[in-house]
């Protein structure tokens, strides 16, 4: 399997190449030249399968550069019980009549991004010690990439980490999870702004070829190829859970942000899984449900981007959206940089043309959730089943009832646990008692550590030269 730019400059690469590099040279997302095919008889082969086992049939489809007996090793140590807290890894669990709840939740920083980071941080040591190399992770998070990330990386060998987060606006239990940490190759800066603004100085960097490769840069951000495979894992899982035959065709709604959760379900969809709509569920910043309800995308600048109770998903440019818009403009290259270049000065795009093809062929739908909803939907959840979701799960479960068709059977993709926004938890249902995994127990109180930076790039580039030594090119 040989990997391509959506940009359509950059030479096809090998999965274990792709994995470290982040953007393509060319500013463009790394996707596979063709998606496998999955047949109904490997569907039946697939559907007992215990989650590592399920993981390596899909992985070794798209690593095909690394040994077999290697990617089952990196994948057993992944995916155990000591780690996600039961064999199952992602158990589903059920809401009402023809409504589940994928608990995506259950790793070591408790939010649906352990899933497939725990997996970069092995397959990320397992590729820099074959090649003897080493790399500086540079990433922005609006709340649970940048712990994910970091617990996942924390003390690997040959890894640096520089993880960008929008000043004071992630909530106190994120905060405590990043900035606690002490080991040596984790590095937190604040950005004085928004979400959007710390993943554009990522992107700024990563695009400045000389820095990229004087410092190794790689990314961890949802854009980077091997979170989207091992996200992609799961979707069969669920699928499995809650059908009994291949005939039954099921629904996903995803809390969206950077669109890199659904998108992984999107290229489920692709590979020949029964998925009948993938629904993606925003706040406020409601810029993909634009997209998918009228067919015009328009980022907004920092300063029209919300700031709200569902933190993750504040996000106004949508990183992985590039890659369905390749998709959905027939793999034209060329367009796809004149729209995406477009955007990175702040235009937009109209593709309402291609509205039916969005919805019919790609089976994607969109709806909204506020403030005012999701503490409903905390209320309501924890008054009528005495169920506690977090704030963006909220949103998703909120968005799925609403477009919920006669007969749909629909899995809401968790987000985290709800110990994480106790703030908005509290708000809805009073002040109770949130459960909490004991190693998290006192984490607010720790000493943080954290960089406050003006929203430069140079600032952070500054950071990362007075941390890691740079190649001699």
């Amino acid at each position: 399997m040989k990997y391509i730019s959506t940009r359509g400059q950059t030479q096809p690469m090998d999965f274990s190449d792709v994995l470290l590099m982040g953007l393509a040279p060319d500013g463009g997302l790394m996707l596979p030249e063709h998606y496998p095919q999955i047949d109904d008889a490997t569907l039946n082969d697939w559907r007992h399968l215990s989650y590592p086992k399920l993981a390596l049939a899909i992985m070794q489809r798209f690593a095909t550069d690394i040994p077999h007996a290697d990617l089952k090793d990196i994948i057993e140590r992944t995916y155990t019980s000591e780690v996600f807290g039961s064999e199952d890894i992602v158990p589903v669990r059920k809401l009402e009549e023809d409504l589940y709840i994928l608990g995506l939740s259950n790793g070591p920083t408790l939010a649906f991004k352990d899933v497939a980071m725990q997996f970069l941080g092995n397959a990320f040591e397992y590729v820099l010690k074959r090649q003897n190399a080493r790399i500086t992770i540079i990433g922005a998070t609006s709340g649970d990439t940048g712990s994910a990330a970091e617990y996942a990386l924390r003390g690997k060998d040959n890894i640096e980490v520089f993880m960008l987060s929008p000043y004071g606006k992630m909530s106190e239990f994120q905060r405590a999870q990043m900035y606690s940490l002490t080991d040596d190759n984790i590095h937190n800066i604040a950005i004085d702004g928004m979400f959007d603004d710390c993943q554009d100085i990522v992107k700024a960097l990563q695009q400045d070829a000389e820095f990229k490769a004087s410092y190794n840069l790689g990314t961890v951000n949802s854009i980077n190829w091997g979170r989207i495979l091992a996200q992609i894992v799961y979707y069969f899982k669920a699928y499995f859970a809650v059908t009994s035959s291949n005939e039954e065709t099921i629904s996903f709604c995803v809390p969206s942000g950077n669109f890199g959760n659904i998108c992984a379900g999107h290229i489920a969809r692709e590979m020949g899984l029964p998925i009948g709509r993938l629904i993606v569920a925003t706040n406020e910043n409601d810029v993909l449900n634009d997209f998918f309800n009228q067919g015009t995308y328009q980022p907004r600048a920092t300063d029209k981007t919300y700031v709200t109770s569902s933190p993750s998903m504040d996000i106004s440019k949508a990183s992985n959206f590039e890659r369905f818009v390749y998709l959905l403009l027939d793999k034209d290259s060329a367009r796809v940089n004149e729209l995406f270049e477009g955007v990175k000065s702040g235009q937009g795009f109209d593709l309402s043309k291609l509205m039916q093809v969005v919805n019919n062929r790609y089976g994607f739908a969109a709806g909204k959730s506020t403030h005012t909803d999701r503490l409903n939907t905390i209320r309501t959840l924890y008054e009528q089943y005495d169920e506690l979701v977090d704030p963006h799960t909220a949103d998703g479960i909120k968005v799925a009832k609403q477009l919920q068709q006669e007969g749909e059977v629909i899995v809401c993709a968790e987000t985290a646990l709800p110990v994480k926004f106790a703030e908005t938890i509290f708000e809805a249902v009073g002040p109770i008692e949130i459960r909490r995994p004991k190693h998290t127990e006192g984490l607010e109180d720790l000493e943080q550590h954290v960089v406050v930076l003006d929203n430069k790039a140079e600032l952070v580039a500054e950071q990362i030269r007075q941390q890691v030594k740079p190649n001699l090119l």
